[in-house]
Formats: C-alpha cells, structure tokens, sequence
C-alpha cells in the first residue's frame, strides 16, 4: 500500500478510535468505517502499536483503543510512522554526460527538502483531535 494510502488509513482508523473514546474497536468494526479488510487494519496497526500510539487487548471481549490522547496525535508523528519509504522519489539513473542529467539530482534533492519540511511543519500543527472536530463539524 502506497504511504498516502497508508496515511489516510491511519488518520481514519485513529479517528475512529478518538471518537469511540477509551472503548474497544475490533478490527473488523474498523475494517468496516475504513471498507477494507481487517488484514489490512491489522497491519496499518501494527505500526501504530509500535508507535506507541495505540493498545490492544486480545481476546473475544479484546480489540484496539487510542494509548494516548487524541489532541497529543500530531499528523505529523502519525505520517512518519507509517511512511515506509521517501516522501518524493529520485529517478534513478538520469545521463551523467547530459549538462541536465548530470546535476538534475543536486538541485532536486533541495526542492525536495524543502517540500518535505513544509509538510511536516504544516502537519506538525495538527492533531487527531483536530480532525475528529473537522468531521464531525461536516456530519
């Protein structure tokens, strides 16, 4: 799964969880907001376990709720953890003989830098808890 899918995945299973409050989700109830299969919610929570973002209990009466407070969730923190790989991508091999090609590469990792930094300050500035308020205002 792409990292912007994984991202929209997190931030949905987490608001879920913020709104259900300190009570337990199975992830087939979470499998069912998200409309995927809980397979794919297990492993998207996995991730945020290891964060330390969210707990679960097991069992027949077990399932998963937010380990920390919605409002102390910055988008940021969920992003890095579940971003596998860089955010903007280098192509590999441009021509190293080419007066482009063989610079292209320095010049784009600063753009990419700072397109990078932009975003984490801009999601650094929000929360879980931000967009719990910004959906249910919309419901």
């Amino acid at each position: 799964m792409p990292a912007n899918l994984r991202f929209s995945v997190a931030l949905h299973i987490l608001t879920l969880l913020a709104a259900n409050g300190t009570g337990l989700l199975t992830s087939e109830e979470i499998a069912s907001s998200v409309d995927t299969n809980p397979v794919v919610i297990r492993r998207v929570m996995a991730s945020l376990r290891e964060s330390g973002l969210v707990e679960s209990r097991p069992g027949v009466n077990g399932g998963w709720r937010l380990k920390k407070t919605p409002a102390s969730i910055t988008l940021c923190k969920v992003f890095e953890t579940v971003r596998e790989d860089d955010l903007l991508a280098m192509h590999a091999h441009p021509n190293p003989d080419c007066p482009i090609g063989g610079h292209i590469r320095d010049s784009l990792h600063k753009v990419f830098a700072d397109a990078e930094k932009a975003l984490h300050g801009s999601l650094s500035n929000q929360t879980v808890a931000d967009v719990l308020e910004d959906v249910r205002a919309r419901a």
